[in-house]
C-alpha cells in the first residue's frame, strides 16, 4: 500500500527564526502603515506561519510625528478612553494625541490589528516606535523595508 503522508508543520519559539525591519513611517498613512506592521510582527508573511505562536518579525518604526491622515481625520477622528469613574468618558483628538505623544497614535492603530488576547499582548513587545528618525537598534542591523 503506497500512501503519501503530508504532515502539517507547525512552528515552535526554538524554530523561529526572528528579524529585525525597519519602517520609516514619514508621510504613509496610517491605516495602511498599521496593517502592514501589524502582518510582519504576526508573521503572516513567512512560510512557516503558525497562529498560536508568535513566528513574526521585530519591528521598528521612525518619523511617527510624520504620520499622514487623509481628510479631516486629524481633528475629526476621536480616541476614547474611560478612566473606570461613573461619566469618566474622555475623548482625544488625533491632533492632540500626536501633539502630545506621537508614538501613541501608530502603537494605538497597530495594536487594534492584533490578536486581543495574551498572544496579541505579547506580539505587541516586538514593535518599537520613535517620533524622530533616530533610533537605538543599529546593533541589530534592522532590514529596511518601503511600504
Amino acid at each position: 500500500m503506497n500512501t503519501i503522508s503530508n504532515k502539517t508543520y507547525n512552528a515552535t519559539p526554538s524554530t523561529v527564526d526572528k528579524k529585525w525591519v525597519l519602517i520609516d513611517a514619514e508621510d504613509k498613512p496610517l491605516g495602511r502603515l498599521s496593517s502592514e506592521v501589524a502582518s510582519i510582527i504576526r508573521g503572516k508573511r513567512k512560510p512557516e506561519f503558525t497562529p498560536h505562536i508568535d513566528a513574526g518579525d521585530n519591528v521598528i518604526v521612525i518619523n511617527a510625528e510624520k504620520v499622514a491622515l487623509s481628510g479631516k481625520k486629524m481633528t475629526d477622528k476621536l480616541y476614547f478612553r474611560h478612566t473606570g469613574y461613573p461619566g469618566g468618558e474622555k475623548f482625544t483628538s488625533a491632533a492632540d494625541m500626536l501633539a502630545k505623544d506621537p508614538t501613541s497614535l501608530v502603537t494605538r492603530a497597530v495594536r487594534g490589528m492584533l490578536p486581543k488576547n495574551r498572544l496579541g499582548r505579547k506580539l505587541l513587545t516586538n514593535l518599537r516606535v520613535y517620533a524622530g528618525p533616530v533610533h537605538p537598534h543599529t546593533a541589530q542591523q534592522p532590514e529596511i523595508k518601503e511600504i
